[in-house]
């Protein structure tokens, strides 16, 4: 009883104070949405995808720039800054492909077809904390068709980061290059977030409603870009002992599925801010918050598969716990 108690006062304190109720609303929504398990698949399908969008990507440079090796280079080592490290083991291993006419085009599609997996987990589980119920969501042919939309942006940004990368080194006093490299890379980040939150749900979201998870996940992805590096040596000088080779296998896994995490845990700031779903109870016994009820009522939406259906949720609070 005087734990119960303890707990109690607690979650009075928490509920009471916006900057306590609101980051704990967020991480209790990313738990609800089991959104590490979300998370997880997003790295599985992300690492099958990896090289066939990269050897999509090159292939499509070396199509459009045929006379520049040089900038080529420059734009694929771009699209691999986000990897600390293993970035260069991972444009060792990546080529264009060869052919010509008929057979190119169908050796391109093929690979961007087998590249898309981390398109569709990734709208999956922001579906799925948009709390979007299953009836609603994107069939085989739209869901596809917004993943190469999103990969389209994703292309089109990386060479604008290159660019911008040109800019911020082409001279001047060290510390200014630095933070304008660093203002940079947060512009381009901020960007890909912005689009891809509204992007890969079928929501209908503002860039308001978007902006807030956004500016955090690109202020947190920034500083991972700085300080990532040591974090992958840690995770691979672990790995290594244990795994030999296969240590950077495991290194680009971890890297993967905490970009993931970051992801979605941003974007769960948007859906509490958005649906009111704060304050949320520590303790789930009546009498239960407004938010509580709504988000569980959100929940159980979730499960309508056929435009037929509908699920409503109804709570008995009488019954004891």
């Amino acid at each position: 009883m005087d734990l119960q108690r303890t707990l109690r006062k607690i979650d009075d304190v928490q509920r009471r104070s916006p900057w306590l109720a609101f980051p704990f609303a967020v991480f209790k929504k990313f738990g609800d949405d089991q959104a590490g398990n979300l998370a997880a698949l997003i790295a599985y399908y992300g690492f099958f995808s990896l090289f066939p969008l990269l050897l999509t990507f090159v292939s499509v440079l070396g199509l459009l720039l045929p006379g520049h090796p040089g900038l080529r280079d420059t734009i694929l080592h771009s699209a691999l800054r986000d990897f600390p490290v293993l970035g260069d083991q991972i444009a060792k291993n990546v080529h264009a492909l060869a052919g010509n006419g008929v057979a190119l085009a169908i050796g391109i599609a093929g690979t961007l077809w087998a590249g898309m997996g981390v398109t569709q987990a990734a709208q999956n589980a922001m579906n799925q904390i948009w709390d979007v119920p299953r009836k609603d969501r994107p069939n085989f042919l739209k869901s596809r068709l917004r993943g190469l939309l999103m990969l389209g942006i994703l292309g089109t940004l990386t060479v604008g980061a290159t660019f911008m990368s040109g800019l911020s080194t082409s001279g001047g006093p060290a510390a200014v290059m630095a933070v304008l490299g660093i203002a940079g890379s947060f512009l381009i980040n901020l960007a890909l977030f912005l689009v891809a939150y509204r992007v890969l749900t079928v929501r209908d979201l503002s860039w308001g409603d978007v902006f807030p998870g956004a500016a955090v996940a690109a202020v947190i992805w920034t500083a991972l870009q700085s300080l990532g590096g040591y974090y992958v040596t840690h995770q691979l000088k672990n790995a290594s002992n244990v795994y030999g080779t296969f240590a950077l296998v495991i290194g680009l896994l971890v890297w993967l599925y905490l970009g993931a995490q970051v992801t979605l845990l941003a974007a769960e700031i948007n859906v509490v801010q958005v649906n009111g779903l704060w304050p949320r109870s520590i303790m789930q016994k009546p009498p239960l918050g407004d938010a509580d009820r709504r988000s569980m009522e959100r929940g159980a939406r979730v499960e309508e598969r056929i435009p037929q259906e509908t699920v409503d949720a109804s709570f008995d609070e009488t019954r004891p716990a």
